[in-house]
């Protein structure tokens, strides 16, 4: 894993377990239900986030490998990125 996107992934994982403790305490506490769901489209944003930083590493790292190695290492390639998008529909 490239070192900086490692240390970005993980920086967004602690702000993510901090979110998610905060969502828990919200519906324990029955705070109001349009706060909650704000909390947890902010947490689904986040994530988002982090799927977007991890996919850059592995298309920079993997990915480049493998389309430059060619035939079915290139292919299984393909079939991961429409596999991580949900276009692979088996």
């Amino acid at each position: 894993m490239i070192d900086d996107i490692k240390k970005r992934a993980l920086h967004r994982t602690s702000i993510l377990e901090g979110q998610l403790r905060g969502l828990t305490k919200m519906i324990e506490n029955e705070d109001y239900c349009m706060d909650i769901i704000a909390q947890s489209r902010a947490i689904e944003k986040a994530l988002e986030s982090l799927n977007r930083l991890l996919l850059e590493n592995h298309l920079r790292t993997h990915v480049t490998t493998m389309f430059e190695q060619g035939g079915t290492e290139r292919e299984q390639a393909v079939a991961e990125l429409l596999r991580a998008f949900d276009f692979d529909k088996r």
